[in-house]
């Protein structure tokens, strides 16, 4: 049961405050609540359940009670007692007691002693059991992500829906699966092993960076950005930052975020159109998230090599430091991306490669690049690869092959303000 599903505008006049209230402890606290329960209970399905049976009587007590003062510790109070109360009725509770050969009263301390720790004691470890969990390599990539969002970001069905612009349905749906599954599976809720880490890791930060790269251009509808969910990314890699302070990749993918999301307000111009790098107001640009993504990209530099998130922020960093668009080191670009090519090969570094190489060398080095992909097939359906084609061709003065390149970004994009862009573009060559 959500929030939404409790409370709703009819209520009496106070509730909404209230419920707001409880939305936001919630989202802030439920990680933390799930995953000192899930490692009791051993079950993600069972602690999200018991965490959200918290939620449902804080909407039903905080009206007429009042919020309390510390709200996330009656939420994580209550949600103990319902833990406990399982505890006490289930047959697995029964028969542990008949295994350890205690009497009733003796174990009801220990569950008890056991459960304040859980929830107390191990918040660290916990989160970062939940988080990879979560984000275990037998799910499908989109349910590691909604599942992600719901137990770590405290989303509700409905926002994840909203976000991803998908039915509310499809995405219970994915969730439900994804926690069948990793029961059926018995994946345990617990650390990857040494030498299973480095991997585990890699989805985690594919997941969180997934949700990032959604909020920040999003693949449909009708809007550029969704910031939310760019501030949600960056939440969680903060937080996999403070748990693991010595994994350069996390540091990586934390300024790869930072340095992005410093750009979020002045990509929108009025009325919601999409305003590209070259055109942005550098005023406008976040200095505070600038200088906390520099910060992270020199701290993953400290702790050893970059990786594909590392060099990524590298790049992004050329940016960040140029005072405007003609004052950046694409020669510096260029050469990062060789590098990134080279520990993350895909189609689409190579793409963005030959931007790189089209300004620091001219747009014909970077036209042949992108004719080779063409050749290719690969990103056959990107619309970014018509895109850039476009931007080159007119560079060159080739402007009708540009207009029909840019005409062609715009029928392959699913995102109408995108689409706009691209529409503007090829008119802007002529008829």
């Amino acid at each position: 049961m959500l929030v939404s599903d409790v409370m709703n505008a009819g209520d009496a006049p106070g509730a909404y405050d209230v419920r707001r209230a409880v939305e936001a402890v919630w989202r802030i606290e439920a990680g933390r609540i799930i995953a000192g329960l899930a490692r009791i209970t051993g079950d993600i399905g069972t602690a999200e359940e018991l965490a959200q049976d918290a939620l449902v009587i804080a909407l039903e007590q905080w009206p007429v009670s009042g919020v309390p003062a510390n709200p996330g510790a009656w939420l994580t109070l209550t949600a103990k007692h319902r833990a406990i109360d399982r505890m006490r009725r289930g047959a697995r509770y029964a028969e542990k007691l008949a295994e350890v050969g205690r009497d009733l009263e003796t174990r009801q301390e220990s569950a008890e002693a056991e459960l304040d720790d859980a929830l107390d004691d191990h918040i660290g470890d916990d989160l970062l059991r939940l988080l990879f969990t979560a984000c275990h390599p037998v799910l499908p990539g989109e349910a590691r992500v909604a599942l992600t969002l719901r137990l770590l970001g405290g989303l509700t069905t409905g926002e994840i829906a909203r976000a991803f612009l998908v039915p509310e349905p499809t995405v219970g749906q994915r969730i439900s699966r994804a926690k069948r599954t990793l029961a059926e599976r018995r994946v345990a809720i617990e650390l990857p092993v040494p030498g299973e880490l480095s991997g585990r890791l890699a989805s985690v930060l594919e997941v969180i960076y997934l949700i990032f790269n959604e909020g920040y251009s999003a693949t449909a509808g009708a809007d550029w950005t969704r910031p939310d969910l760019c501030r949600e990314a960056t939440r969680l890699g903060r937080v996999l930052a403070g748990l693991m302070p010595d994994q350069a990749e996390v540091h990586g993918l934390v300024a790869l975020m930072e340095i992005q999301a410093s750009r979020v307000a002045a990509r929108i111009g009025p009325g919601g159109r999409p305003v590209l790098l070259a055109d942005q107001d550098r005023a406008k640009w976040d200095r505070l998230l600038i200088r906390r993504g520099l910060a992270a990209l020199a701290r993953a530099e400290e702790i050893g090599t970059l990786g594909p998130y590392g060099l990524q922020a590298a790049i992004a960093a050329c940016h960040a430091r140029a005072p405007a668009y003609q004052d950046t080191d694409w020669e510096r670009m260029a050469a990062l991306y060789v590098l990134l090519a080279h520990v993350a090969p895909s189609p689409v570094v190579e793409l963005n490669r030959a931007v790189a190489v089209g300004m620091a060398h001219g747009p014909e080095r970077g036209l042949q690049i992108v004719d080779g992909l063409a050749e290719e097939g690969a990103l056959r359906g990107y619309p970014p690869l018509p895109a850039v084609r476009g931007d080159l061709l007119a560079r060159l003065g080739r402007a009708a092959e540009a207009r029909e390149e840019f005409e062609r970004a715009a029928a392959l994009t699913r995102n109408e303000r995108e689409r706009g862009v691209f529409l503007e573009r090829a008119a802007a060559l002529g008829g």
